[in-house]
């Protein structure tokens, strides 16, 4: 099954920058999900904030495209801009960044990412390498 097709089933997409032009935007809007997304670095002229503070049965998720120096108070940082699949611990908050489905770097496979927030607060990542 495609990655569209999966993401088409999630509850909410989540987009952490560089979608490079406003057509890969639409597709990803057009799939019908809520959708949060942010600017990334190489993303012009489009209409989204630098980041986004969600929170989900009780845990904070901070969204922003260049890899954080601090944890922002959340309890999860997720950036994109390496494009290398990342899970660790730093401050007290847990960064992830899904990796790339398009432009993958330093040998990462191209990939996305799950995120499951359970009714409890648990959570639970997993990337998908495509």
């Amino acid at each position: 099954m495609s990655a569209a097709a999966q993401l088409g089933k999630a509850d909410e997409i989540w987009h952490l920058g560089d979608f490079c032009d406003l057509a890969t935007l639409n597709a990803i809007i057009g799939l019908g999900r809520p959708f949060y997304g942010i600017l990334g670095n190489n993303d012009y002229g489009l209409a989204l904030p630098s980041h986004r503070l969600l929170e989900r049965c009780g845990k904070s998720f901070f969204l922003i495209h260049i890899p954080p120096s601090k944890s922002y108070g959340a309890d999860f940082v997720l950036h994109g801009h390496t494009h290398v699949p990342r899970d660790e611990e730093i401050a007290g908050s847990r960064v992830l960044n899904p990796g790339s489905l398009g432009k993958a770097n330093k040998g990462a496979p191209a990939s996305w990412a799950w995120l499951r927030v359970e009714a409890d607060g648990s959570v639970d990542w997993n990337v998908v390498r495509v």
